[in-house]
């Protein structure tokens, strides 16, 4: 019986490397300096304790009301927000739908930082993302594209969502914004 371990091979050590230790500045001296970026703006005594905030807004068919991306917003038939969730709580937008053109829930309209992306989510009749100065393109299900103020997006029964400039708008001191 030939011996199972003459075909073993044991590697060599590997060889260790020192860490170098971490310097010991006088840290007495150090001085730590808040950047405009991770200091919160200080209300002065004469001005309210209220920030603002960056969002864009869209409009659906013939509202003359802005809605605001203040968090993500699902649109449809019978909209409903997904099972699990980030962030505050989506919108939920319901629009007419006469003739069934559009899915229960037909398309997700999100800012994400300074863009922002539409969503397919697998509707039955499509997305159709119309950019200005662009060809018309319908949405494959599932498939997102960042659009810009100005876009139209047609999800049928005369439902078009228009995309409106980004606006500075006052954030209640009790609200996270969502970007």
């Amino acid at each position: 019986m030939a011996d199972d371990f003459d075909a073993t091979v044991v590697p060599a050590p590997r060889a260790t490397v020192d860490e170098p230790e971490p310097a010991t500045a006088d840290i007495e001296n150090t001085l730590i300096v808040e950047t405009d970026l991770e200091r919160p703006e200080r209300p002065s005594a004469a001005q309210p304790a209220q920030a603002t905030a960056q969002y864009y807004q869209f409009r659906v068919g013939a509202r003359t009301e802005a809605i605001t991306l203040d968090r993500p917003c699902f649109i449809g038939r019978r909209p409903a927000s997904p099972r699990i969730v980030r962030g505050p709580a989506p919108r939920l937008l319901r629009v007419p739908s006469p003739l069934k053109e559009v899915s229960a829930t037909h398309i997700e309209l999100r800012q994400l930082g300074s863009s922002v992306i539409v969503t397919d989510l697998k509707s039955t009749n499509g997305s159709i993302v119309m950019v200005p100065g662009s060809v018309p393109r319908k949405l494959r299900q599932g498939e997102s594209v960042v659009i810009s103020p100005g876009t139209l997006v047609d999800i049928g029964d005369d439902n078009v969502l228009q995309i409106l400039p980004m606006q500075r708008l006052a954030v209640p001191d009790d609200a996270e914004p969502f970007l």
